[in-house]
């Protein structure tokens, strides 16, 4: 009898035992977010549905944040899967969701309610919040001036956060604070009077200013903060690790750098004269030529608003133009390259576009096989202006300094030097205007990023009014001041 009760005795001790040891197993072998990842084979982002983070074209999934989230689920090895939210109080609270989203990639920045809510990477992008008012009211100069005046600004957004700060120090200061809009939104209620301010920050006022010409920054309200991305709040650091040891190695392998050159570095080759221009013409010019741009850069597998932008950047789509040293047409082609691409009248929109596709295609095939896109079509619209053996010689200096010669980034520094004799005495082609190339590229890529967002089936926060050419706070029924002859 003793043995039987100590034996159930002993008995349940070890099954108590080990049940204990199981459960603790069980903890031990519960994977990480990383692990989860990895084993899913699925990274699952959450952001925000805007120009400056993550936005459809017809080319696909595009924009800054989604471009750098793909190269680190490509990293990983991993597919992406993207997750917009409506709102960015919605956008952490999906970071908590079980088998949600484990990053967000949305243009965030820290605070201190924020870091109660997630964990933050280390920074990528640094931008300042800006203070938005309309081309025509009094400009505010200080935090003084927002009182009184109508504001509205994003629920849950850091601006917000710092409205609340100063409503302390500005007891008369008065917002409104949407989950109903978005950045495009909030820069299209300025611009038609709808609202009197907003706060945004800086890159996206720079990505979007071409489409509101009644917008101005009125000040800089703070100093510059980091972006970063965020992950769940807790213990499992392991994703955020890997976050960091990615941007980490994106920075020192200059990846950051090309993806902030062209997204952002270019914004402000417009200016506000510019961007007014431009948003004119768009409308009222680009018309008459869309089919002549898309039948041709059919012909030559291009992409026409690409062959668009060479257009407006050479003659403002302008057909009869002539320039001091005889360059013609809207493609401002030359003798010699219009009778090699069979154009027989420069005059001719139709016979003008169709010799500038031809010979941007021909240009771009001539290229060193060993650049890759997108710099082929950079390096090609360099060539197309400058020649391809003065950009040979500035892909060599770029070597010679230990930079990369397929990389556009690194090449147009070294453009610069073939106008100085210190540079160009040691190149074969000799002297070029080096820095026209640069500013061309620039232009170019700006108009077309413009063209890309403004033929969307649909705008943010607004559906395409009339026809795909619909840009905000211009009125078509005004007529556009003739540009002189180049």
């Amino acid at each position: 009898m003793f043995t039987q009760t100590v034996l159930r005795s002993r008995c349940a001790k070890w099954l108590a035992a080990t049940g204990l040891l199981l459960l603790l197993n069980g903890c031990v072998d519960k994977p990480s977010t990383l692990e989860r990842v990895k084993e899913d084979g699925v990274l699952r982002v959450i952001t925000r549905n805007s120009p400056a983070t993550y936005f459809q074209d017809r080319n696909g999934e595009t924009g800054f944040e989604y471009e750098l989230v793909k190269r680190f689920a490509d990293d990983l090895g991993v597919e992406l899967k993207i997750e917009t939210a409506d709102n960015l109080d919605d956008l952490f609270a999906g970071l908590d969701k079980p088998q949600g989203p484990v990053l967000a990639a949305a243009g965030l920045v820290t605070s201190e309610a924020r870091d109660k809510q997630a964990r933050f990477s280390h920074p990528y992008l640094e931008v300042t919040p800006q203070v938005i008012y309309r081309n025509g009211q009094n400009r505010p100069t200080d935090a003084g001036d927002l009182v009184g005046k109508k504001i509205m600004v994003l629920k849950g957004s850091s601006h917000a956060e710092q409205l609340a700060a100063l409503k302390k120090q500005y007891p008369g200061l008065e917002y409104e604070e949407s989950d109903q809009v978005e950045v495009v939104d909030l820069l299209r209620m300025v611009d038609e009077g709808q609202i009197d301010l907003t706060l945004v920050d800086s890159n996206e006022v720079a990505m979007n200013q071409v489409y509101f010409p009644n917008v101005r920054v009125a000040f800089d309200l703070g100093d510059g903060r980091d972006q970063r991305w965020a992950v769940a709040s807790g213990d499992d650091a392991s994703l955020l690790n890997e976050v960091n040891a990615f941007i980490d190695k994106v920075k020192k392998n200059g990846t950051l750098q090309r993806l902030k050159d062209r997204y952002y570095g270019h914004v402000d080759v417009l200016g506000y004269v510019g961007a007014y221009t431009f948003a004119q013409h768009l409308q009222q010019r680009l018309p008459k030529f869309e089919k002549n741009f898309q039948s041709s850069a059919k012909a030559e597998k291009v992409d026409w608003r690409l062959l668009a932008a060479i257009g407006y950047q050479e003659s403002m789509w302008q057909a009869s133009v002539t320039s001091k040293t005889g360059v013609r047409g809207l493609m401002m082609l030359t003798q010699n390259t219009a009778q090699a691409m069979g154009v027989s009248n420069r005059l001719d929109p139709k016979q003008s576009i169709s010799g500038g596709a031809k010979y941007f295609a021909y240009v771009k095939d001539q290229l060193d096989e060993k650049i890759e896109e997108p710099d082929r079509t950079w390096f090609a619209l360099a060539a197309y202006n400058v020649g391809g053996g003065h950009l040979d010689d500035a892909r060599k200096l770029a070597e010679s300094e230990g930079l990369n010669p397929n990389k556009w980034l690194d090449v147009k520094k070294m453009l610069p030097r073939l106008s100085q004799k210190k540079w160009y005495s040691k190149t074969r082609y000799g002297y070029a205007r080096g820095g026209e190339p640069v500013h061309f590229v620039a232009n170019i890529r700006r108009y077309y990023d413009i063209l890309t967002w403004v033929t969307q089936p649909q705008l943010e926060g607004s559906q395409v009014a009339e026809s795909s050419l619909h840009v905000p706070g211009v009125d078509k029924s005004k007529p556009v001041e003739q540009t002189p002859p180049l």
